[in-house]
C-alpha cells in the first residue's frame, strides 16, 4: 500500500525491481523519487542503502531538485562490491514545520508563546534522543541553548528568534531530525562492480599482425604470434591504456575463407577472418597454430599485468563450416529446408564463412558448453571479455550465463558490442552486461553529441555504461575518411572526455583513414581479413603519429577523478554551432573540487571563434565568480568567468580540455 508519507516513482528501478540497477564502486549513484503529501505541513526523505552484507548504512537525506514539485534526490556511493539494497524513508517532519510557521507568524505578532513552547518541546525530544540520533557534547549544547531561549520570556522576541534561527542549531537539527509518520519504500536492488566496469581506456589491436613480416621477394607473410604481440605490450602501456583488447585468438575455418577486402576468392596464403571461428585445429577453446601456444598466451596475459594492462578476449558465439560443433553438436545449427546448414547473413551482406548458433535447438546443451569455454578462458587469466553481436543471441541466455560467471567470478567483466534498436541495448545491460558499445561513433554534430552525452549520463545510466570506441576494425566513419588528422584528435578528445570509458582501434594513432569505396565503413585492406603490417618505430621517428596525444589525454583521465564518472555531465552552450561545450564535477574526499570543461571545434577543416557561456552553478561557482582555466593539453592559462571567448584552430589545437583553478 501507498505509505503515510507517499513515495511514488523511484529510481533507479530496473524490470519492475527484478533487475538491479548500475553501480559503481566509488561512483555516486543518484536515487530519485516523487515525495508529497496532504497539507501543508513539511516533509523529509533519506534514503538508506544495504550493503552486501546485510548492514544498514547511514542514511542520505535527499533534497528537492528540478523546476517540478515534490521531486527529491540524494546521491549513494557504494563502497565494497556486490548486491545492494536501497529503501526510501519518508516522513512528517515537525521541526522543519514549526522553522517555516515560525518564520512567518512570529515577525507577525501571531501565536508567539504558543509557538516558542512548541520550539522548547521539539528541542528537548532531539535532547532525549538516543542511538544513532543521541546527541554529542557539543551538540547538547548547541540544543541547551536553543531551549533556553525558547525558554526565557525576559529576552526580546526578535532575539529569541534569532537563537533558535541560528545556522549551528540548524545543522544539529537536520542532522537528527524527528521523523514522525515513518514511511517505507523499497527494498530496491543495485548492484556496484568494480572500477573496470566504468572505468578505463581501451585498446585493440590483432595478434597476428603485431611482430608480422613480409617476405621481399616473395612477399608472402608471416603471422605475428604472442611472443612478438609482447614486444607491443610496453608501448600500449605508455600510451595509459589500462584494456588490451584481442579479437578472437581461435583457429580459422578454411571452408569458405574469405579473402582480402571480404572477397570469397582467397589465395592459399590468406589468413581469413578470425571471427570465423573452427577448423581442423579446434574451436573455441583452441588458440590458432600461428599464434602460439597457452604457455605463450599465459606469458601474454602475464606480461600485461605488469605493465597495469588487463587482457580482454572476444567471445563470439559463432562458428566457422568446420567448427568441431557442426560435426559433434549439429543440433547448434539451423538446417534449411535443402538439408544445408544456414550461413549468416545481414542483407544483402553474406558471412559464408560463419554459421550462426541457435540457441532453441539444444539450449541446455549450448549453456553447458559455452560455460565450459567462458571458465577455460577465465582460468587463462582473462578477467574482461568483449562480446561480439549479443544482440542475436536471446536475453534469456545472457540473463543466465552472466548470473552463472558472477556466481563464482564476482569480478569478470562483460562488454556488449550491440549497435542495435535501444531496447535491445538497454535490455543486455539490464540482464548484466558491464558496458556497452554505442551510438557514439555515429554522433558527429553538435546537437546530436550534446543529447547523445545527456542520454547516456542521465536517462540510461542506471541500465548500461557506455565505451566511447572512436573506431573499429567495421567502423571507419565519413568524418575520419575525410576530417583529416584534426578529426583524429577531435573524436579522441570528445570520447576521452565525454566518457569515462573508451576505446582506439590499432592504427588510429597513424592516422589511417582509406575505405575500401566511397559511402562504405570499411577499411581498405582491413586488418580483419589480411594481416596488416605498420611500422611504429618510423612513424614514431618521424613523428607521424597521433600517439603522444592519445598519452596526453589518458594522463588527464588518471590524474581528474572527474573524469573517471559518468552521472556527472553538465551542458554548457556556445554561440557557434560547431563548437561543444560540457563539463564533469567531482567533490573529492577532503572537500575540494575537481572540474574538467571540454571546448572542443567539431569543425577539422575551420578556426573558430565564439563566446562560451558557463552554468556557474554546474561548476560550483556563482555566476560572478572568475577562475583559471588551465588547458591541460597546451599548458596555457587565462582568466575565464561565465563568458568567455575561445579560438579553436584544427592545425594547432581544436579542444581544450580545461581544469579549473579557483582564485581564492
Amino acid at each position: 500500500m501507498v505509505g503515510r508519507i507517499p513515495v511514488m516513482d523511484v529510481s533507479p528501478v530496473v524490470d519492475l525491481g527484478r533487475l538491479s540497477a548500475k553501480a559503481t564502486v566509488g561512483e555516486p549513484m543518484p536515487v530519485r523519487a516523487a515525495v508529497f503529501r496532504e497539507g501543508h505541513d513539511q516533509l523529509g526523505a533519506e534514503v538508506v542503502a544495504i550493503d552486501p552484507a546485510g548492514r544498514r548504512r547511514a542514511p542520505v537525506r535527499m533534497w528537492p531538485y528540478g523546476e517540478e514539485p515534490n521531486q527529491y534526490v540524494a546521491h549513494v556511493t557504494p563502497d565494497v562490491e556486490g548486491e545492494w539494497t536501497f529503501e526510501v524513508q519518508s516522513w512528517s517532519d515537525p521541526i522543519a514545520t514549526w522553522q517555516h510557521d515560525a518564520g512567518l507568524k512570529i515577525p507577525a505578532g501571531v501565536d508567539v508563546e504558543l509557538m516558542f513552547t512548541e520550539a522548547r518541546l521539539l528541542l528537548e525530544r532531539v535532547a532525549a534522543g538516543t542511538g544513532p540520533d543521541k546527541l554529542d557534547k557539543a551538540d547538547k549544547a548547541l540544543v541547551a541553548s536553543g531551549i533556553a531561549a525558547a525558554s526565557d520570556q525576559e529576552r526580546p522576541v526578535a532575539a529569541r528568534l534569532a537563537a533558535l534561527q541560528d545556522p549551528a542549531l540548524d545543522a544539529v537539527l537536520l542532522a537528527h531530525p524527528l521523523r514522525e509518520l515513518l514511511s517505507v519504500s523499497g527494498p530496491f536492488r543495485f548492484r556496484a562492480d568494480r572500477v573496470r566496469a566504468l572505468f578505463g581506456s581501451w585498446y585493440e589491436f590483432f595478434p597476428r599482425s603485431e611482430g608480422a613480416t613480409r617476405d621481399e621477394k616473395t612477399g608472402k607473410v608471416t603471422s605475428g604470434t604472442f611472443r612478438t604481440a609482447t614486444e607491443r605490450l610496453d608501448r600500449v602501456a605508455e600510451m595509459g591504456f589500462d584494456v588490451l583488447y584481442l579479437p578472437p585468438i581461435h583457429p580459422i575455418g578454411e571452408v569458405n575463407r574469405k579473402g582480402p577486402n571480404n572477397t570469397l576468392t582467397p589465395g592459399p596464403d590468406d589468413p581469413g577472418s578470425p571471427w570465423a571461428i573452427g577448423s581442423k585445429d579446434g574451436g573455441h577453446d583452441a588458440i590458432h597454430p600461428d599464434l602460439g601456444t597457452f604457455e605463450d598466451f599465459d606469458a601474454f596475459v602475464a606480461r600485461a599485468g605488469e605493465l597495469g594492462l588487463e587482457v580482454a578476449l572476444d567471445l563470439a558465439l559463432q562458428a566457422a563450416p568446420d567448427h568441431p560443433w557442426v560435426t559433434t553438436h549439429p543440433q547448434f545449427f539451423t538446417t534449411r529446408a535443402d538439408g544445408t546448414i544456414a550461413f549468416a547473413e545481414n542483407p544483402p551482406k553474406k558471412y559464408q564463412d560463419i554459421y550462426p548458433i541457435n540457441f532453441d535447438n539444444d539450449p541446455a546443451g549450448i549453456c553447458r558448453e559455452v560455460l565450459r569455454i567462458v571458465k577455460l578462458w577465465i582460468s587463462h587469466g582473462v578477467r574482461i571479455f568483449r562480446v561480439d553481436n549479443p544482440h542475436t543471441k536471446p536475453l534469456a541466455f545472457w540473463e543466465w550465463l552472466l548470473a552463472e560467471v558472477r556466481r563464482t567470478d564476482p569480478d569478470v567483466l562483460f562488454l556488449s558490442e550491440a549497435f542495435t534498436k535501444p531496447a535491445m541495448m538497454h535490455g543486455l545491460g539490464a540482464v548484466g552486461y558491464h558496458q556497452s558499445y554505442t551510438y557514439f561513433t555515429w554522433r558527429t554534430g553538435k546537437r546530436e553529441i550534446e543529447d547523445y552525452l545527456v542520454e547516456v549520463s542521465h536517462e540510461s545510466d542506471h541500465l548500461m555504461r557506455p565505451n566511447f570506441f572512436v573506431n573499429t576494425p567495421d567502423i571507419l566513419h565519413a568524418y575520419l575518411q575525410y576530417g583529416g588528422p584534426a578529426a583524429f584528435k577531435v573524436r579522441a578528445a570528445l570520447a576521452a572526455t565525454g566518457s569515462p570509458s573508451w576505446g582506439v582501434y590499432a592504427g588510429y594513432e597513424l592516422f589511417e583513414h582509406v575505405a575500401v569505396k566511397p559511402g562504405s565503413e570499411e577499411y581498405l585492406d582491413s586488418e580483419k581479413y589480411q594481416v596488416r603490417i605498420r611500422d611504429w618505430a618510423r612513424h614514431d621517428a618521424e613523428g607521424t603519429t597521433l600517439a603522444p596525444y592519445l598519452t596526453r589525454l589518458n594522463e588527464i583521465r588518471r590524474q581528474h577523478p572527474a573524469l573517471q564518472l559518468l552521472r556527472n555531465v553538465s551542458i554548457h552552450s556556445s554561440e557557434d554551432d560547431q563548437v561543444l561545450v560540457f563539463s564533469k564535477r567531482h567533490t573529492l574526499p577532503d572537500g575540494s573540487e575537481d572540474v574538467v570543461i571540454s571546448v572542443i571545434n567539431l569543425d577539422p577543416h575551420g578556426t573558430r571563434e565564439t563566446i562560451i557561456h558557463l552554468d556557474m552553478g554546474a561548476l560550483g561557482l556563482g555566476w560572478h565568480d572568475s577562475f583559471v582555466a588551465h588547458d591541460e593539453i597546451t599548458g596555457e592559462d587565462w582568466s575565464w568567468s561565465q563568458h568567455n571567448y575561445v579560438r579553436l584552430d584544427p592545425g594547432y589545437e581544436p579542444a581544450h580540455v580545461i581544469t579549473v583553478r579557483r582564485t581564492s
